[in-house]
């Protein structure tokens, strides 16, 4: 079995903004740009989940435009992170204490007041077990469940520290294959 990972396109915000599950869309263009990619690469029978963020149902759809008899499913765990309060604040006006509060409990705090880093990757981790066991996987979804994902693959679990987390994650589009 292998889970292939996509990255939804750039979505339709200015830089710098904190937007986990911020429901926007995506830029058109480079959505359609990607399912081409994705329709290229990918094996004929994958089984297609999709986070149920406007930006990753774009990719989905246009993907499925190009390979009709694809079908997908909407998996709510394959989300990004939900950074509460934080949402749409830009990154560097979040108060410098919440940072150091997030670091000093990184798997334990949850930044933004709804969801810790460590109940993130549970979610994630949980969905990756189901995945397991069946054919190929492609999962269209975000940064950082694909993070999460890089962790779990390499057995990286709890006590999870702030240095754990891999600093790059998937570029807007870009597709990651794991053998699972």
């Amino acid at each position: 079995m292998k889970l292939w990972l996509v990255r939804h396109a750039r979505p339709l915000l200015a830089p710098g903004l904190c937007y986990g599950v911020t429901d926007v869309d995506a830029d058109a263009d480079a959505t359609a740009f990607a399912a081409s990619v994705l329709a290229a690469q990918l094996p004929p029978h994958v089984a297609v989940a999709c986070s149920p963020l406007r930006r990753c149902l774009q990719l989905a759809e246009a993907l499925q435009a190009l390979r009709p008899g694809l079908e997908f499913r909407v998996e709510s765990r394959l989300a990004e992170m939900d950074f509460g309060l934080f949402e749409g604040e830009r990154w560097d006006a979040i108060a410098r204490a919440e940072y150091a509060r997030w670091e000093a409990d990184f798997a334990g705090y949850r930044f933004g007041g709804r969801e810790s880093v460590g109940e993130f990757m549970a979610r994630v981790g949980a969905a990756l077990a189901d995945a397991r066991g069946g054919g190929d996987v492609l999962w269209i979804t975000h940064a950082g469940v694909a993070r999460a994902v890089r962790l779990l693959a390499t057995g990286v679990t709890a006590p999870l520290q702030a240095a754990d987390w891999p600093r790059e994650g998937l570029a807007f589009g870009e597709l990651q294959c794991f053998p699972m």
